[in-house]
């Protein structure tokens, strides 16, 4: 098949049946693949060998605290959204082995580092994880070094430069979704190597990068016609107009720092588990610890990073005891940090829209309607409600 003109930002088409090729393409470049697949009733991501093996004619049902695989369209790969994964389980791991030592007579000898960052191309990332990775990228000192960020990491820069991405972009949003109002989807804008739009018979793909360029010369891709392309438009466009969920987020952060007192924050820790599940599937939270091990009975010394959560108790521990130590107190600074003080901290916002957050609460916690209720009662027309340490 003769190829259209490629460019950075143009578009081809491609061929439903070259997903496979997609994927074998990437596999004979180094990468390993990463994409969508079906594992004991979710879709989670996992090391792909073949294009068929991302799920097929499978849709998800969401809701806050439900989550449910029904079928969908026979001939559709991409109708459901995003699972409790995201790509940052693979760019900054829940463990990681930072070094070992070993003992020997009054000496410490390394015997090993980190592991070596692997090569990984992602397939069917949604534009709320784009952006999640940006907001990473700017926390870890990915994006420029002279950025505003936490630290810089040096498995996460590493891993990140290595990295491919193929987006896929939301015709169908979820019943958590709220990216639309965090101006995150439901295309993706930037930051990917391909984008798909899924249609019937194939993806209209945009190349956003010189390695996506390089990737679509070796696939069976052509020039989209006029129909296709307007019907990708209208898909993404009723997408945009039909999310699960809304956030008004004008004058939020303000609001927010003017509401440290709101009942509402009371409210909602009578319901809170403060288990940290909407901190471990959140694709921007960075919170970790880190802890040293010893065998005892050998020699050898261990240093692990483990992902930390703000829910947990003695998260704010200070030889005074927590600073936060009220569900109250957790769940406020949460939300006011997704919210509101991540502007302060990093110069943008901390949430990205997914909606992982009120999927995975297992009472159903949704922090738009938390902040709708804040907005709705502003502090100056309700008393401030303490609550006992819990």
């Amino acid at each position: 098949m003769s190829h259209p003109t490629l460019a950075i930002g143009g578009t081809v088409f491609l061929p439903r049946s070259a997903l496979r090729d997609l994927v074998t393409v990437l596999r004979k470049r180094g990468f390993t693949v990463i994409g969508p697949t079906q594992v004991e009733g979710v879709v989670a991501l996992r090391p792909l060998t073949s294009g068929q093996e991302l799920p097929r004619g499978v849709r998800d049902e969401q809701g806050p605290g439900h989550y449910r695989l029904v079928p969908g369209e026979p001939d559709l790969s991409f109708e459901y959204v995003v699972g409790p994964d995201s790509p940052k389980r693979k760019f900054f791991p829940p463990v990681l082995n930072l070094f070992q030592f070993h003992v020997d007579r009054e000496s410490f000898v390394l015997d090993a580092g980190p592991p070596q960052v692997p090569k990984l191309a992602f397939l069917g990332v949604r534009p709320c994880e784009l952006a999640a990775i940006k907001v990473q990228d700017h926390v870890f000192g990915a994006d420029d070094p002279r950025t505003v960020r936490c630290e810089s990491e040096t498995y996460y820069c590493e891993s990140r430069r290595e990295s491919f991405l193929v987006a896929v972009n939301c015709t169908r949003p979820g019943g958590t979704c709220f990216c639309a109002s965090m101006e995150t989807g439901p295309a993706a804008k930037d930051g990917f190597d391909l984008a798909l739009t899924e249609l019937r018979q194939g993806f209209i793909t945009a190349v956003g990068s010189v390695r996506g360029l390089e990737i679509c010369h070796d696939l069976p891709v052509r020039e989209p016609s006029g129909a296709e392309l307007e019907l990708a438009e209208l898909k993404l466009h009723i997408a945009h107009e039909h999310m699960g969920c809304t956030l008004d987020t004008q004058g939020l952060k303000d609001l927010l720092d003017q509401s440290l007192d709101h009942p509402q924050w009371a409210d909602v820790a009578k319901r809170c588990l403060s288990c940290g599940n909407c901190t471990m599937v959140c694709p921007t939270c960075f919170c970790s610890t880190v802890s040293d091990s010893t065998e005892l009975a050998g020699p050898k010394v261990m240093r692990t990073r483990r992902w930390e959560s703000c829910f947990t108790h003695q998260f704010s521990a200070t030889t005074a005891g927590p600073v936060r130590n009220t569900i109250r107190g957790r769940y406020r600074h949460w939300l006011r940090h997704k919210l509101g003080t991540w502007w302060d901290q990093f110069g943008m916002s901390g949430c990205v829209g997914c909606g992982r957050c009120i999927t995975w609460c297992p009472v159903g916690i949704d922090l738009t309607a938390e902040a709708a209720q804040i907005r709705a009662h502003s502090q100056n027309s309700v008393p401030p409600v303490e609550e006992a340490p819990v």
